[in-house]
C-alpha cells in the first residue's frame, strides 16, 4: 500500500495553492504551517510574504482566506491578529485519513519509506573483551538499538557495527597467565551460561594481574607476548581468540536480556582494523594531512590548544611505533566509507569522547574520506546520575554492573505486575513474561525518553510506576485498549465518516495523524526521545479520550462504539509500532 498524506501535507497544499491564487509571485512559497492551541492549524507565511509584496497582511490573509476551498478537508478557516490563519479541518477530513492507515496492510500505518535511501553505518554497543559491562554501557547500546530501528523501518540501508575494545597492551598478561594455565576457559562441562562466561574472565583476570604485579619474570613473559600479538603468531592468537569468544557468551546474554539483536557479523572490533593501520599512517604523512613531532605522527588543529596555549595533536602513531586509538579510527573510516559504501557514518559515543572524535572527523575531511557524500556524526550521549545527581554508583562506590541493574529492574517490574496480575487474570507464566518486559522496557524508556545528550537520573521506583512518563504507563495503556477490544463482543472497528466527532475523539485523531512526520523526523535528526514524548501525549490524549468518552455503551448507537472502537484499535497499533521501534514490547494483558 502507498504511504498516506498527512493533514497537515494536504492542508499545506491547499494553502499554497490559495497564496499562488492569490499572489502569484508567492508560487512555491511555504505557508508556514503549525499545530496550534487556537485551532487545529495555524499559517503564519503570511506576514513574511505581505511586508515582502508592500501589502498590508491582514488584508492579504483575508484574500487568501476567499481563495481556500472549504468542504471536505478544510472545514474553516479565519483570520487571526495581524494575519495568521486559524484552520480547522472537518470531522470526516479526520476519519478519512485516520481509515487509510488502519487500512495499511503492511503494518506501517501509512508511514512512507525514503524514496533515495542511504547507507549508514552505525557504531554503537561497545564493550571490552573480558570486562564486565556497566551502567556506562548502557546509553550506546539503547540509545543506538532504537536509531537502528527507526533507520530501517524508513528504509535507510543499515550495517551496524559493535567496535568492541579486543586490542591492546593488557592482552599480553591475560594470554600468558592462559598459556601457563591451558585448561583455565576449557568448558568441560559443555556450554557454559553468560554469567559463568563473565565469573571466568573475571577471576581469570584478577589472578592475572596479581602474578603480573609480584613476579617480575612473568611481567617480562607479559609483555613480550604483546609483541607476539602485534607481529601476528598463530599461538598467541589462537589463546587471545579464547578470550574473545569466552566474552561474547557473556556479551550475547546481556543483549538478550536486554531484548536486543545483536549479531556476530556484526561485532569488528579495533583488532578488525590491525591490518591498516600502517597504510592509514602512509596516506596521511604522505598527503601531508599528519606530520612526524617529537618521533610521533600526528595531525595539529589551529583551534585545538591546551591550558599552556600550545597545539594538541591528534597522535596517530605514536614515538615507539605503536597505534593508538586515533588510527583504528581513521581506518575504521576508510573501510566504511570505501569497503561498505557509507553516505552516513553514526557513532553512539559518550559525550566525553567528544573532542576526540572532531579530530579525528576533522582529519579524515582533510585526508579526503569525507566530504560532502559522506558524512560523520557523533550522536554522543550524556551520563546515568544516580537518585543523588552524582555519576551512578554501588553503595562501595563501584560502577554498577548492567546485569546487576537488569535483573534488579525485572524483579520490581515483577512485583507491580504480580500486584495487579488478579485482576486481569494472569496466569504465573505471564506475571514472569510481563514481569521482563515492563522491567527492561522501564530501563529502556527512562533512557530513550531523555534527550540523549543530557544526563539523567536512574529512579528504579519511579521507572515501573504506573503514573507519569513511563513506558509502564504507555503499555498499561496498550493493554487496557486490547482488554476493551475482547470485551466488545460483535461489535468491530469500523470507521464512520459521516459522524461528528466528540473534541476529545478529534484531538486523539489529529495526534493519530502525526505519527507519521513524528517518526520521518526522529529518524532523520537521530532523536528517540520526541518520539518517546510522542507516545506518552498519545497515551494521555487516550486517558482524556476514555474519561469524556464512554466505548462500549449501550447507550451509544452501534456506528458510535464502532467508530471509537476503531479509534482504540488505531491508537494501539501506532502504540505498539512506535514502542517497537523503541525496543520495547507491549503486553497484551497488564
Amino acid at each position: 500500500m502507498a504511504s498516506v498524506t498527512s493533514l497537515s501535507d494536504n492542508v499545506q497544499q491547499h494553502l499554497a495553492s490559495a497564496l499562488s491564487a492569490t499572489l502569484p509571485e508567492a508560487a512555491g512559497a511555504d505557508p508556514l504551517l503549525r499545530r496550534s492551541d487556537r485551532a487545529d492549524f495555524q499559517a503564519n507565511g503570511i506576514l513574511a510574504l505581505a511586508k515582502k509584496a508592500k501589502a498590508n497582511p491582514r488584508e492579504l490573509a483575508t484574500q487568501v482566506v476567499a481563495q481556500v476551498v472549504t468542504g471536505d478537508l478544510i472545514q474553516d478557516v479565519e483570520v487571526s491578529g495581524p494575519g495568521f490563519l486559524n484552520i480547522t479541518i472537518a470531522d470526516r477530513a479526520i476519519t478519512r485519513n485516520l481509515a487509510e492507515r488502519y487500512a495499511d496492510d503492511t503494518g506501517r500505518l501509512g508511514v512512507p519509506h525514503a524514496e533515495h535511501p542511504g547507507t549508514t553505518v552505525i557504531d554503537y554497543a561497545q564493550p571490552n573483551v573480558a570486562k564486565e559491562m556497566h551502567v556506562g554501557h548502557l546509553r550506546s547500546a539503547v540509545i543506538g538499538d532504537a536509531v537502528v530501528q527507526l533507520l530501517e523501518f524508513t528504509g535507510e540501508n543499515v550495517v551496524r557495527r559493535h567496535h568492541i575494545g579486543d586490542w591492546g597492551t593488557q592482552f599480553g598478561m591475560l594470554i600468558q597467565f592462559l598459556d601457563e594455565h591451558p585448561h583455565e576457559l576449557d568448558h568441560k562441562e559443555g556450554q557454559v551460561t553468560g554469567e559463568e562466561a563473565m565469573s571466568n574472565l573475571d577471576r581469570l583476570y584478577k589472578a592475572a594481574r596479581k602474578k603480573f604485579d609480584s613476579d617480575e619474570e612473568f611481567k617480562t613473559r607479559a609483555r613480550r607476548r604483546v609483541v607476539d600479538l602485534q607481529a601476528g603468531d598463530p599461538q598467541t592468537l589462537a589463546m587471545w581468540q579464547k578470550f574473545v569468544d569466552e566474552s561474547k557468551i557473556y556479551f550475547f546474554s546481556v543483549f538478550e536480556k536486554l531484548d536486543m539483536e545483536i549479531r556476530d557479523a556484526d561485532i569488528v572490533g579495533e583488532s578488525g582494523y590491525n591490518d591498516m593501520l600502517a597504510e592509514t599512517c602512509r596516506l596521511l604523512e604522505e598527503s601531508g594531512v599528519a606530520v612526524r613531532s617529537e618521533g610521533a605522527l600526528c595531525v595539529f588543529f589551529d583551534d585545538i590548544k591546551g591550558p599552556d596555549g600550545n597545539p594538541v595533536p591528534l597522535i596517530v602513531q605514536k614515538s615507539d611505533g605503536g597505534y593508538g586509538y586515533a588510527a583504528t579510527d581513521l581506518s575504521a573510516i576508510r573501510d566504511r566509507v570505501f569497503n561498505l559504501k557509507a553516505n552516513t557514518l553514526l557513532y553512539v559515543v559518550d559525550a566525553r569522547q567528544a573532542l576526540h572524535f572532531r579530530m579525528v572527523f576533522e582529519t579524515a575531511r582533510r585526508a579526503g574520506w569525507l566530504g560532502e557524500d559522506v558524512t560523520a556524526h557523533q550522536l554522543a550521549f550524556g551520563t546515568v546520575l544516580g537518585k543523588d545527581g552524582k555519576p551512578f554508583k554501588t553503595r562501595a562506590g563501584e560502577t554498577v554492573k548492567l546485569q546487576d541493574l537488569l535483573d534488579e529492574a525485572v524483579e520490581r517490574a515483577t512485583a507491580v505486575v504480580r500486584e495487579k496480575a488478579g485482576k486481569v487474570g494472569l496466569a504465573e507464566r505471564e506475571i514472569v513474561e510481563n514481569g521482563i518486559h515492563v522491567g527492561v522496557g522501564a530501563v529502556k524508556y527512562a533512557d530513550l525518553s531523555t534527550s540523549a545528550v543530557r544526563d539523567y537520573k536512574f529512579d528504579l521506583d519511579q521507572m515501573v510506576s504506573l503514573n507519569g512518563d513511563t513506558s509502564v504507563y504507555l503499555q498499561y495503556a496498550y493493554a487496557r485498549i486490547q482488554s476493551i477490544l475482547r470485551k466488545a463482543g460483535e461489535a468491530r472497528p469500523t470507521a464512520h465518516p459521516e459522524l461528528d466527532l466528540a473534541p476529545a475523539e478529534r484531538a486523539l485523531g489529529l495526534h493519530l495523524d502525526r505519527f507519521a512526520e513524528t517518526v520521518l523526523e526522529v529518524a532523520a535528526t537521530y532523536e528517540p526521545h520526541k518520539l518517546a514524548a510522542y507516545l506518552y501525549q498519545l497515551a494521555s490524549h487516550l486517558t482524556t479520550f476514555y474519561d469524556q468518552c464512554q466505548v462500549l455503551s449501550a447507550d451509544n448507537p452501534a456506528e458510535v462504539v464502532e467508530n471509537r472502537l476503531f479509534l482504540v484499535d488505531l491508537t494501539a497499533r501506532t502504540l505498539h509500532q512506535g514502542m517497537d521501534l523503541l525496543g520495547i514490547r507491549t503486553p497484551e494483558k497488564l
